[in-house]
């Protein structure tokens, strides 16, 4: 195994393995709550492994016994004194992060124990596959404040649906797990969190780089479920040129050659990847 040491920030720490990146929250006696400077860093990370032709899927994971406990109570008294510029500057770089995950070109998985509570349940959405202890606890805090989860509110949306997003907002509830998977925030609840990702960081790897990044800018431009002939003339254009491109010409001849295509290297050296899924 091939383990390197990316980044250790204050609040963040990174490693790549064998084309596996992993984002780690790292202020569990803070119930990894973050502020300004952990928004940063998580915002540097994504951008580094986006990047980052060795990377190949992403894991978003915490330390401690919680994943996070959303906002850092100092951090919101300081926005508490802020005049309105400051606190839109404030939730920029926020929505920046969300985004930034959303977007992130590679596969993305949350792995999720104790409370994820606020933002983090936003981080949650953002990522492609979320998979959860038993005992983790969701909840949408903020109008219990006197606040909105705005920032987080589109991700929360896209998951749980319109109708239990006005539930679950309005009421500020804790849910459980099971709830969670129900709603679709997370996908599987296994007390062995490694172990259960494993097999589905392995099915990745398996997978054409290229095509995986496509995929995700794919189901991106189909979110507003209509079907039109721009739909239908950009999904036609998709398969066209993925069909013409390296990595679609290697699949169809490996598939035809009853071979492993190149880029199943990942699964044994991250230093053998394709770069392509990166373009």
């Amino acid at each position: 195994m091939t383990t390197q040491l990316i980044e250790n920030f204050k609040y963040v720490s990174c490693q790549l393995s064998n084309g596996v990146g992993q984002m780690v929250l790292n202020r569990a006696d803070k119930h990894n709550a973050f502020d300004e400077v952990m928004i940063t860093e998580m915002i540097q990370t994504l951008e580094h492994f986006a990047t980052n032709d060795e990377c190949q899927v992403l894991v978003l994971k915490a330390n401690g016994k919680n994943f996070s406990a959303g906002a850092d109570l100092n951090w919101m008294r300081k926005q508490a004194k802020m005049d309105f510029e400051q606190n839109l500057g404030d939730a920029n770089e926020l929505a920046k992060l969300m985004s930034t995950l959303d977007k992130f070109p590679k596969p993305t998985m949350a792995l999720v124990q104790g409370a994820a509570f606020g933002g983090a349940l936003g981080l949650i959405c953002c990522c492609d596959i979320a998979i959860a202890n038993e005992r983790a606890s969701f909840c949408l805090s903020e109008v219990k404040l006197g606040l909105i989860p705005a920032v987080i509110s589109p991700y929360v949306v896209r998951a749980m649906g319109q109708r239990a997003s006005r539930r679950y907002m309005l009421t500020a509830e804790r849910f459980t797990a099971e709830k969670a998977r129900e709603l679709q925030v997370i996908h599987e609840i296994n007390d062995d969190l490694e172990a259960a990702a494993e097999p589905i960081i392995q099915a990745l790897l398996s997978n054409s780089p290229q095509g995986m990044t496509w995929v995700k800018t794919l189901l991106s431009r189909l979110e507003d479920g209509v079907i039109d002939d721009a739909t239908l003339d950009y999904t036609s254009e998709r398969i066209a040129k993925i069909r013409v491109s390296n990595e679609g010409q290697e699949g169809l001849n490996a598939f035809f050659d009853k071979r492993k295509p190149n880029w199943s290297s990942a699964q044994i050296d991250s230093k053998n990847i394709s770069a392509q899924g990166a373009k």
